[in-house]
């Protein structure tokens, strides 16, 4: 029993990481389009986004332990849904959020006199670690931040050296650095881009914390 709610909620919560990371991944590849601004995500990012997002689901949400309260729940409704209307709006709001925090770090970063390419940079960075807060925000259904970075385990830990070390070769790497059109990070956008991914999170564990009193 304790095997199979353990399965059951991390599909969900991969199910509902997939739905929430997928709304800026969109809205910051149609933004540019609807506004006619310089393009921010092309093929090449989203096709590293893909790769950043399919092993955090199969890897980190598969490994995921199972939530302290997993034993003292009520058995669950049999025709309960997978993929619940609550999940979908609560996906719906990460995403939502996550999006017009990079979307407001780049149309800022637009207004100001930078060339293009930096632009690009910092908000596909933004973006970046914006999923990887998402990661946090799903692993687990409490308000409490603590209990998602207790026993962060292997996979998470490959996420989370893995993510810098790829940005840091895009830079390094002149061939990458073209292909993808970016420009050189500064310290003051390595303090936005980490500035935008705390205030994220701040933001969902505070709705989490919402929605738990609520409940």
């Amino acid at each position: 029993i304790r095997l199979g709610r353990r399965i059951y909620d991390n599909l969900r919560k991969a199910m509902g990481f997939i739905f929430a990371v997928h709304v800026p991944i969109a809205g910051l590849a149609l933004l540019p389009l609807a506004f006619g601004l310089p393009t921010l995500l092309g093929p090449v990012h989203i096709a590293f986004l893909e790769m950043v997002i399919d092993p955090a689901c199969s890897l980190v949400f598969e490994a995921q332990r199972e939530e302290d309260d997993v034993m003292r729940r009520p058995p669950r409704d049999p025709q309960e849904p997978l993929f619940s209307w609550g999940l979908i709006a609560w996906g719906l709001t990460q995403g939502a959020v996550a999006f017009a925090l990079v979307a407001g770090v780049y149309l800022y970063a637009l207004q100001r006199p930078m060339p293009v390419d930096e632009v690009r940079t910092l908000g596909f960075f933004c973006l970046v670690t914006a999923i990887v807060v998402l990661i946090f925000a799903n692993r687990s259904f409490s308000a409490s931040l603590a209990s998602a970075f207790r026993q962060p385990g292997p996979a998470l830990m490959a996420v989370l050296l893995g993510v810098p070390f790829m940005l840091a070769l895009l830079l390094a790497w002149p061939q990458a650095r073209a292909l993808f059109r970016l420009g050189p990070m500064h310290l003051h956008d390595l303090a936005v881009m980490l500035s935008v991914a705390a205030l994220l999170l701040l933001i969902l564990e505070t709705i989490k914390w919402i929605a738990a009193r609520m409940a």
